[in-house]
């Protein structure tokens, strides 16, 4: 990290050129681009994307197999987000990072718990790990066909004894319920070394509920209105820290200090809403 901070002013837009764009499900994109730093981010770390004439926004840096290239995976969902998963090949982006800090790496028997695109700091994640770890990876989704990244953690992990687990809540794939109903039953058979989550809020803080009872080290990559990405505006205030230069990666014994963590969050005035 080091290194990057010392080749680039990570709070400079630079334009780069979407080269591909890969459909993960009707909804889901993944585009990729050239980019020696933000392709050698640590799991966790974050970007604000630039869209020309629309917004910009926080989004996790996703891995490619291609080297000097990283990518951003969004979910077609709000004005921005909808912009940036409407970006074509050949279309310019604005870029500036990275941002945040990353996961602490453990060793040993590991539990990674994603849902959505919060898997996206978890595959990074799985390259960081030791080929001696043994790797258990829950993927949650709605139904069979929002359901992605389930080849690619298996590809790499494939040196690794693992497991992956995809959890659906219709049952059309994989187990029938909910992450964190798979992440009980696991519980009662076997014990982790580390727990690492992302993904929406209210799974997170059940998540890290379930790992702190079992005394088991655990940290969540959690979700804020950032608008700068640098600790200057205040947008991600989360109780008494901010979500963009403290975090975004928490550990479960502060997480579950903090009042607003699974309970609320604030809008674009920073008024607090419920979940």
């Amino acid at each position: 990290m080091i290194w990057l901070e010392l080749q680039r002013n990570t709070n400079s837009i630079k334009i780069v050129t979407v080269e591909k764009v890969i459909d993960e499900t009707p909804t889901v994109r993944t585009l990729v681009f050239s980019d020696e730093f933000l392709a050698r981010v640590l799991p966790g770390q974050f970007a604000m994307v630039w869209i020309p004439g629309v917004n910009e926004l926080p989004m996790s840096v996703m891995i490619t197999q291609e080297k000097e290239k990283a990518a951003f995976t969004v979910r077609k969902h709000g004005p921005s987000s909808t912009a940036l998963y409407s970006v074509k090949k050949g279309d310019q982006i604005g870029v500036r990072g990275p941002y945040g800090n990353s996961f602490t790496i453990k060793q040993g028997k590991l539990l990674l718990v994603g849902g959505g695109t919060g898997l996206v700091p978890l595959m990074r994640l799985a390259t960081f790990l030791k080929k001696t770890d043994d790797v258990t990876v829950i993927i949650g989704a709605k139904t069979k066909g929002e359901v992605f990244f389930e080849g690619l953690a298996n590809k790499l992990l494939e040196q690794n004894k693992h497991n992956v687990l995809v959890v659906t809540e219709d049952g059309t794939h994989g187990e029938s319920g909910l992450v964190t109903d798979a992440m009980q039953k696991l519980l009662k058979e076997t014990t982790f070394d580390a727990v690492y989550t992302c993904g929406p809020e209210k799974m997170m803080h059940k998540v890290v509920q379930l790992a702190f009872e079992k005394k088991i080290y655990v940290e969540a990559s959690i979700e804020r209105m950032m608008k700068c990405g640098m600790g200057l505006c205040g947008s991600c205030c989360f109780g008494e820290v901010l979500a963009c230069k403290d975090g975004t990666v928490f550990d479960g014994q502060y997480l579950l200090t903090n009042k607003e963590f699974g309970h609320t969050h604030r809008n674009k005035s920073g008024i607090l809403e419920n979940y």
